[in-house]
């Protein structure tokens, strides 16, 4: 075969290049988490910033994979773990820096900074508690219908409740944490309840809410939900697979009491 003329190799490679939009890979990598693929997801918002570090859109679907992949990861990965929710609590920082009144942003450093607290010990959550409620509830006053912010709200009053007594004592006597007087299970479920309203297919939000429901005491009002999960189609999120999984385990638990 001959060689292509030097300028023709030229042309035919800025071609290729200039297809290589930050756009065109933030639509592979939503293409890709769809297909549950999460490295591959990332791979593509990475070159997006790469091309556009202040890609709004990339930053917060950046951080919202590594999220993704850092709450799959098992304790033995706790270095490596805490390093992915580092990345992604700077990304999602970076996104809202780029655009303050996106919702998807603040939901993201909520996110993020929730994910980073469930990896440390009761003190360390008591002092994300109040960042990770106000991004939430920026998100849900910029966007009202959000409903990953609202699964947010609802986990962040699950978690509180959670929480030993004595460290929700220390909270509120020696850090000011007052906030934590308007956590409740009744709150929990609220938030949760309203976030499958707006997207009922999630199986995350049915997984969180039946977890919220048991934890209340309520395990009837649980088995709905969890039997949800078992008809539901896969999602995009790459943990759907795994939360099938729990939500047929705990099933099985509470239908044995």
């Amino acid at each position: 075969m001959r060689a292509l003329p030097i300028a023709a190799a030229l042309a035919l490679a800025a071609g290729s290049l200039a297809a290589q939009t930050a756009a065109e890979h933030i639509a592979a990598g939503d293409a890709s988490r769809c297909q549950r693929n999460s490295a591959a997801a990332l791979a593509h918002f990475r070159e997006a910033l790469q091309l556009d570090s202040l890609s709004y859109e990339a930053n917060w679907k950046a951080a919202r994979e590594l999220t993704d992949i850092g709450k799959l990861m098992p304790d033995s990965l706790r270095k490596q773990r805490d390093t992915v929710y580092a990345e992604a609590l700077a990304l999602s920082q970076r996104a809202v820096r780029v655009d303050s009144v996106g919702a998807d942003g603040h939901y993201m450093v909520a996110v993020a900074v929730g994910r980073v607290a469930l990896t440390k010990g009761p003190r360390e959550r008591v002092r994300s508690a109040r960042l990770v409620r106000d991004e939430a509830l920026r998100a849900v006053a910029l966007d009202s219908v959000h409903d990953g912010a609202l699964h947010v709200l609802g986990r962040w009053n699950a978690e509180i409740m959670r929480l030993p007594g004595l460290t929700k004592f220390f909270a509120k006597t020696f850090l000011g944490a007052s906030i934590f007087n308007e956590a409740s299970w009744a709150n929990a479920v609220s938030y949760f309840t309203e976030a499958i309203r707006i997207n009922p297919t999630n199986i995350y939000h049915h997984l969180d809410l039946a977890e919220a429901l048991v934890d209340a005491d309520r395990q009837e009002e649980a088995k709905p939900h969890l039997e949800e999960v078992a008809q539901l189609p896969l999602g995009c999120d790459a943990g759907d697979p795994v939360f099938k999984q729990e939500a047929a385990a705990l099933l099985q638990k509470i239908s044995r009491r």
